[in-house]
């Protein structure tokens, strides 16, 4: 067991105590923004952005600038998602938005910005020596050679997350579906990466949205029953 927790938070020994709280924080107000969403409450974008704040500082000292990036976008559309939810309220449930199917014309903008991310992503992960060198070019190495397992996976996980956090904020079921996926592939990702707190956050961020896709189906049939009632 001693060997076990020493693995998944040794890595602790090296970080800044500040680092460290400031991870909790994160986790925290995370966990709490996905419980609020599964409620359809619109105190899930507030609640997150304090999380999503906080990673973006924490990754950046940390030079993961993909997950950087990711929590960057959804600062910005946790801001645009608070303003739509505000602006379609369920009237039968205090502190709730009605909510939807993906139809066929959200399809396109999916695709077109799953493939726009996967290039920038995989941009920022080419010139990421220039990047690690105070983007200086002088004795940066380039190369696609140089991509990692990691840097893959990046890839795909921010595409899942970004197309997952638009179809959030436009209050569309199948978001969830996204979520649980790059949800559960995040988590060896980060212990990988030495966040193990992060990690354990994932775990639940994985659970919870499992559960939250069976309420918002709930939630969708009790709101069709309501209408034609």
């Amino acid at each position: 067991m001693a060997e076990l927790i020493g693995w998944l938070f040794g890595q602790y020994a090296e970080y800044p105590t500040l680092f460290i709280v400031l991870e909790l924080i994160g986790v925290v107000f995370g966990v709490a923004s996905v419980l609020l969403a599964k409620r359809t409450s619109v105190l899930a974008f507030p609640i997150g952005l304090v999380s999503t704040a906080i990673f973006v500082y924490l990754l950046w000292e940390w030079q993961l600038f993909g997950d950087m990036l990711i929590n960057a976008y959804y600062s910005v559309m946790s801001i645009y998602g608070w303003i739509n939810w505000s602006q379609h309220k369920n009237t039968r449930e205090a502190d709730a938005v009605t909510i939807e199917h993906v139809s066929r014309k959200d399809i396109p903008l999916m695709a077109l910005l799953s493939t726009v991310t996967v290039a920038f992503v995989a941009l920022i992960y080419y010139f990421r020596p220039v990047i690690n060198n105070d983007f200086n070019f002088a004795g940066a190495v380039l190369g696609l050679d140089l991509f990692t397992w990691v840097d893959y996976t990046d890839m795909l996980t921010t595409a899942l997350f970004l197309m997952a956090m638009v179809l959030m904020a436009q209050r569309k079921i199948e978001h969830w579906l996204l979520w649980i996926v790059a949800d559960a592939i995040s988590v060896p990702l980060y212990f990988y990466k030495g966040l193990s707190f992060t990690a354990l956050q994932y775990v639940a961020f994985t659970l919870i949205a499992m559960w939250a896709y069976y309420e918002w189906q709930r939630r969708y049939q009790r709101q069709l029953s309501a209408a034609y009632a």
